[in-house]
């Protein structure tokens, strides 16, 4: 067994005993079910799931692909109908069992603790027989005192009962109402009563996810031994005083005091970079003790603030805090501090009733870019520091500066929010409640309010944070009755909401984190909210805070169907992932649409025929006689819709930012639904399982540009706004051209006057009637012409090269199969592709099957003869490996 022993602080004077030691005990445990018929080792931090299947006990089966038709056992949870078929792991009650050997003298410790970082997710703990505490809520951290019952040698049981029966207990003894929803959609295939445990809520299905109910000790855990005191938690947060116009930081550091007697010394805090070194006298008494210390920076000394990635610098500052305590006690933390302020602006707009709803950092209005983020595995210890990059550096090469932590999910580890601070990736903090209404009786609550204290704590330094929300759509499905409440009940649910989220998650966040707005609800009515006494008759109005809107049935590609918000939090639609992604978890039997694994799949009622008709609005379906090449075309067009309709929508979000339209407007913020998948099926997300992009990815690189130009069509006139998220004015042309469809040469084009875009507006820049339009290039008409435009200065492109459609594709009148060619060649890490087309393609889509990596583009409109397009692998591959696995579709191969 590998030891991990680690000597914290520093030694005691000239002995060489330490002041406190950590030994931890991850690493192999034994695991065993409820009738001790199976045991079976498996790691901490861990999972049963991922135990059964690193012992092969996870059945697997044989699947054949089109590049192996011999076959290969697949060795993955996520195989066809797996979620099901593991079912019984779930509703097992399981347990976690250890024997150690401390490699320290115990008796020389005053104290000593269990320290559990996380639990998943009900459990009984016995150590060395003796019961010494339980656990009910995954998004905790847990502390035991074992002084008294730990020895040499010894043992440790975590003895977990089913989170599914659990829930379903703790909602059977809630006699005095129902507390809705009681289970999922049937379509979701999960189980029921999730609103009444303190779990990972999507763990029991979503609506883009399986139900895999994990149970398992999902974080580290260890032992620590210390004498005269401990420091449990070490926490700050960097304020700016506006009056003196300086920077403040608070520090708070708990401390656990054994000593019998007061415990005097200094604090020693330094930022070298800053000349910051401050000097402060303490003296603890036993017991837990807080102490907050409030450092001054000298005006004097730039601070570099961290700005939003596109914005600026995320600039940081090494601190160290040294405590020199009594007894030659030193204890010391590090840190990276980083400085910036934030504000959520509400206040009356001219024009319109109602307030805004937008941000500014550090003093500066900031449009929020970006997405939605759902735990990236069901298990979570698959989910590597590779992978968390990987999905993160997709975020900002997107051009995107926000995600939503949506409250479905987790409270995310520590590496994903370092990330976010490094990456400049502002962070939507959800607590985690989602889609359901929550009991509110004592037990509950103050399980709640240890979670919320502790996570409050562990992420307030994390400048990337911007605002804490308290759920997602509770406000909305309690005031839009979802769950079908009769009028004469909804004062109990009110109160119970009231209770929960203002009462007390509030006033934690109010008394832990003043540096940081707080919501109640996404979407909300912000202020409006408040002043109608926490619950909004309309809380997705237009007028105030966020919205969330999804229509499959109207005409993405009319933009007068999206809402003219202050905000847009959560919007979408579906596409499925690539082939090469559902190969690796399927069989030849289920590579077709309507295949009992496509039916599975799918978790959205309807969501299978929703995509077909809203692509068939603008695009002819496959048609092809080979079953195979229809499911593949049938993706790829999935993809296309996708990409387009997210696109209509974002683009017109975009362009409302600087104007009020009926009264409507001042958008500030697109986060569309939803970045990343849980698994391997049709969703909302723009990145497939494991990182791979969709066409949707690629669009939102081109359409969170920091300059866009957006053209759309309104009365028959073409339009073209420019949009600038820049912070200086930039002086540019902006370019038209006009093709046919059926010729690689513009048949007409136009280039503006020069003019000055102003940073941080969006401005209408060109205005020209269709007709006029259609009768200045000659011979056009709106089948068969197509529009693209571009910002440049001096020859110099400024924005990507946009669109706008005359017709739908369907109906485009000269549009023939093109021939795409394309020759690779390396540049150090980089291939490019040289690419030649016979004519002009729209939707040009370059695939490499199951090579990891992205283009520099893809998904476009090709209207020139030669195109260059670079590939960025994330794995070592070889120019002979993207040879073999390229392929190029575009909208002329299905027609």
């Amino acid at each position: 067994m590998r030891l991990h022993l680690l000597l914290l602080l520093a030694l005691c004077g000239a002995g060489t005993t330490a002041a406190e030691l950590s030994y931890s005990l991850r690493g192999n445990w034994s695991i065993c079910n409820g009738n001790g018929s199976l045991e079976l080792p498996g790691a901490v931090p861990g999972c049963v799931h991922s135990a059964l299947f690193q012992q092969g006990l996870i059945q697997l089966k044989k699947h054949l692909s089109v590049g192996n038709p011999e076959g290969a056992f697949m060795k993955d949870s996520y195989y066809r109908f797996n979620d099901l078929n593991y079912r019984w792991v779930s509703l097992d009650n399981w347990t976690y069992s250890k024997e150690f050997k401390i490699p320290f003298e115990i008796s020389k410790w005053q104290k000593v603790n269990l320290i559990l970082e996380g639990v998943d997710t009900v459990s009984k703990i016995l150590f060395n027989e003796v019961t010494i505490g339980e656990t009910d809520n995954m998004f905790n951290r847990y502390s035991f005192d074992i002084t008294n019952v730990v020895r040499d040698v010894n043992s440790i049981e975590l003895r977990f009962q089913s989170a599914v029966l659990y829930a379903a207990q703790q909602s059977k003894a809630h006699t005095r109402y129902q507390v809705p929803p009681d289970c999922p959609p049937l379509v979701q295939k999960g189980e029921c009563h999730v609103n009444f445990v303190r779990k990972e809520q999507c763990s029991f299905s979503w609506d883009w996810g399986p139900s895999f109910p994990t149970q398992g000790i999902w974080k580290d855990v260890r032992i620590e031994a210390y004498n005269i005191c401990h420091l449990n938690y070490f926490t700050f947060s960097p304020i700016y005083d506006k009056s003196a116009q300086e920077w403040n930081l608070e520090i708070e550091s708990t401390f656990d005091v054994v000593s019998s007697k007061p415990v005097g010394g200094q604090v020693i805090v330094a930022i070298p970079k800053l000349q910051t070194q401050q000097t402060y006298s303490i003296e603890l008494q036993p017991g837990k003790r807080i102490v907050e210390l409030f450092v001054n920076i000298s005006k004097n000394i730039t601070v570099e603030t961290w700005w939003p990635h596109g914005h600026g610098n995320q600039t940081g500052y090494n601190m160290t805090v040294l405590f020199e305590l009594d007894g030659g006690l030193n204890i010391e933390k590090s840190a990276k501090v980083y400085f910036r302020t934030v504000e959520l602006i509400e206040e009356p707009i001219k024009g319109s009733p109602g307030l805004s709803f937008y941000f500014k950092i550090n003093g500066f209005p900031i449009f929020l870019k970006g997405s939605n983020w759902i735990p990236a595995d069901s298990f979570q210890d698959r989910v590597t520091s590779e992978l968390l990059r990987l999905l993160l550096q997709s975020v900002v090469d997107a051009n995107m500066n926000t995600l939503r932590v949506w409250g479905g999910g987790i409270y995310e580890q520590d590496e994903f929010y370092e990330l976010c601070d490094e990456l400049g990736i502002m962070v939507w903090q959800d607590f985690m409640f989602a889609c359901a209404l929550y009991p509110t009786d004592q037990g509950f609550l103050d399980s709640v309010t240890a979670e919320v204290a502790y996570q409050i704590k562990r992420l307030k330094s994390h400048p990337s944070i911007i605002i804490w929300s308290g759920n997602n759509e509770n406000e909305e499905a309690l005031m839009m009755n979802w769950y079908h409440i009769s009028f004469t009940d909804r004062p109990i649910y009110i109160k119970d909401y009231v209770t929960l989220y203002v009462k007390n998650i509030r006033e934690l966040v109010l008394a832990g984190d003043k540096s940081r707005p707080f919501i109640t609800s996404s979407p909300t009515n912000g202020a409006e909210t408040v002043a109608e006494a926490w619950v909004s008759q309309n809380p997705n109005s237009n007028y105030f805070g966020d919205v969330h809107f999804y229509d499959y049935i109207s005409d993405c590609w009319n933009w007068k169907v999206f809402p003219k918000a202050r905000f847009a939090s959560e919007y979408g639609y579906q596409s499925w992932p690539s082939f090469s992604t559902l190969e690796k978890v399927s069989s030849t039997e289920d590579w077709s649409f309507n295949s009992k694994f496509s039916l599975h799949r799918q978790h959205h009622e309807g969501g299978n025929k929703q995509m077909l008709y809203q692509a068939g609005l603008h695009f002819k379906l496959p048609q092809s006689t080979d079953p195979l090449r229809t499911f593949k075309d049938t993706i790829y067009l999935t993809q296309v819709m996708q990409a387009q309709c997210v696109k209509t929508e974002t683009e017109f979000y975009r362009r409302s930012r600087s104007e009020i339209v009926d009264q409507q407007g001042h958008t500030m913020g697109a986060l569309y639904w939803q970045l990343n998948d849980i698994w391997q099926a049709p969703s909302w997300a723009s990145l497939e399982y494991g990182g791979k992009w969709k066409m949707l990815h690629y669009f939102a690189q081109n359409f969170f540009a920091p300059l866009l130009p957006v053209g759309f069509e309104n009365e028959n006139t073409f339009y073209i706004y420019g949009v600038s998220d820049l912070h200086s004015d930039y002086s540019m042309t902006l370019s038209v051209r006009v093709h046919t469809w059926s010729s690689l040469e513009p048949v007409c084009s136009r280039v503006t006057e020069r003019f000055v875009m102003k940073g941080g507006e969006a401005v209408c820049l060109y205005e020209e009637p269709v007709s006029e339009l259609l009768r200045r290039c000659g011979n056009c008409t709106r089948e068969s012409c197509v529009v693209s435009f571009y910002l440049s200065a001096d020859h110099e492109l400024l924005s990507p090269t946009n669109y706008h459609f005359l017709s739908s594709p369907k109906e485009a009148v000269g549009l023939c199969k093109a021939q795409i060619t394309a020759i690779i060649s390396q540049q150090g890490d980089i291939f490019v592709f040289d690419l030649e087309t016979s004519a002009v393609a729209p939707f040009v889509w370059l695939d490499v099957g199951s090579i990891p990596g992205r283009f520099s583009d893809n998904g476009f409109l090709m209207t020139e003869k030669t195109r260059t397009i670079l590939f960025y692998p994330w794995e070592p591959t070889s120019k002979n490996e993207l040879e073999q696995s390229f392929h190029v579709t575009s909208l002329t191969d299905i027609y």
